[in-house]
């Protein structure tokens, strides 16, 4: 089902269409053939009722003057002679072939029943319309050839010809070369051009609805999407049909009692900020007071790590950065900070590609973001290089080290709240295990996504990807 389209509207309107066009096809068949079969029979018993007056009007002049007056009827479509022989009818064709019959019956039906009467459907045009010559001969030689070619080559081709044969009462044959046609091309356009009308404008009103009904999906969609970014964003517009106003007001529903939630729990967390560093304060004076020095060390060494891990994970759980305005941010000179900030520590940093245009986000989330990246690959591979590339739709940031890495089943557990690899186990690299976590909130507010590989020469590739147009 490849040819399917992936969207709702797409496939709505590729039903919708496809139907419609079955129907009109099926309607224009029906019209034409309808159309066809009332024309045969209105135009039969025109032209039978034309052949009965000329028999009749024929029958009562002397047989010097019907030859003029034969040639004088004789114009298309019916062709008028008095020099064929009689012609043997064919009683299995006048079965068979319903628009003979048709023909017959009208035809008998306006002559009398007692009249003889014999028709024919030749394959070809019959004698009467095959022209022999432009002076004299058989036929209408009368005629000028562009309205030869008009009237005998006009018509559609569901036109018939027939060959008639009526016994006068002295017994003389006249025969009658006639066609019987739907009126050729004019009318079957006027109806397909009416059909088409129709089925455009169907198509165009079938447009807007599907349109109308789909777009508050894509609305539900994108408030959706954009959930993520900012759990504060104005609500949905509880407007249109009522399963639409349904599902926007349960969709309000879920953000508001998340925004209450994220809420309750950034009060709870601060408050326990403030009483964590509290403690941890008093014991840092009282851990000043101790007399062996290794002792005061170990126990400053811890109370720092208490107090990273508090800091961090109020930062993980608050998520400050999406209270932050947009604005326009220099990734290359943030870049460049950080470079220097670490080089000055003696730990190397380096910086690969430029991004040329300025980005659209949160410059001290940004910051944070990089920050954890750099500070994880000197940590655990002692040095770390920015690779940067640039592009109309996003600007990609690979932070790489040249650490041990990270086993391939551990790398989305990595970004787990306070998950911590065999390499950040020890004291010597520390680490609380909310760097990556952090890092991650911060690019998924922003539109984009953070992901980790494995190096093949080793080490590990923090690849950060920000999307112009969604943070903009």
């Amino acid at each position: 089902m490849r040819l399917l389209p992936k969207s709702l509207f797409g496939r709505l309107v590729l039903v919708l269409l496809g139907g419609l066009l079955l129907a009109q096809l099926a309607t224009l068949y029906i019209n034409i053939t309808e159309r066809d079969q009332l024309l045969y029979r209105a135009g039969g018993m025109r032209l039978a009722q034309q052949i009965s007056d000329i028999v009749k009007l024929l029958d009562s002049l002397p047989a010097e003057e019907r030859r003029r007056v034969a040639a004088v009827f004789s114009a298309p479509p019916l062709s008028v002679s008095l020099e064929r022989p009689p012609i043997a009818q064919s009683a299995a064709s006048s079965e068979t072939d319903i628009p003979l019959s048709m023909f017959t019956t009208v035809l008998r039906y306006a002559l009398g029943e007692n009249a003889k009467i014999n028709v024919t459907r030749p394959e070809g045009a019959p004698r009467g319309f095959r022209r022999q010559g432009r002076f004299g001969g058989e036929g209408m030689p009368w005629i000028p050839q562009h309205m030869w070619a008009r009237d005998m080559h006009g018509f559609s081709p569901g036109g018939a010809f027939f060959t008639v044969q009526i016994a006068l009462r002295d017994g003389t044959w006249v025969t009658f070369d006639s066609l019987v046609s739907p009126q050729a091309a004019a009318m079957p356009m006027r109806v397909a051009l009416t059909l088409l009308v129709l089925l455009g404008t169907v198509i165009v009103l079938s447009l807007v609805a599907v349109r109308w009904v789909t777009g508050p999906l894509s609305s539900l969609a994108s408030a959706a999407e954009k959930l993520g970014e900012d759990i504060n964003r104005p609500p949905l517009p509880e407007a249109g049909p009522v399963e639409v106003q349904r599902a926007a007001k349960a969709f309000n529903t879920m953000q508001r009692r998340l925004a209450r939630f994220i809420s309750d729990r950034t009060r709870v967390l601060t408050a326990m900020s403030h009483d964590l560093k509290t403690p941890i304060t008093r014991m840092r004076l009282r851990t000043e007071l101790l007399d062996d020095e290794t002792v005061r060390t170990k126990f400053v060494r811890d109370l720092d790590e208490m107090e990273s891990m508090v800091t961090q994970t109020l930062e993980f759980m608050r998520d400050t950065s999406a209270g932050e305005p947009l604005q326009r941010v220099d990734i290359m000179a943030l870049l460049e900070s950080l470079q220097t900030d670490y080089q000055d520590t003696g730990r190397p940093v380096e910086i690969q590609g430029s991004v040329v245009h300025p980005y659209s986000g949160r410059p001290l989330a940004l910051r944070r973001c990089l920050t954890n990246l750099v500070e994880n690959a000197v940590r655990y591979g002692d040095r770390a290089t920015i690779k940067v590339e640039d592009s109309a739709r996003a600007i990609t940031v690979r932070v790489l080290d040249e650490g041990p890495g990270i086993p391939e089943p551990e790398l989305e557990q990595a970004f787990e709240p306070f998950f911590r690899g065999e390499a950040s186990r020890s004291r010597e690299t520390g680490g609380t295990g909310l760097g990556l976590g952090i890092a991650r909130n911060i690019a998924r507010a922003h539109g984009g996504e953070l992901v980790l590989r494995n190096r093949a020469g080793g080490g590990l590739e923090a690849i950060l990807t920000l999307p112009r147009a969604a943070a903009q």
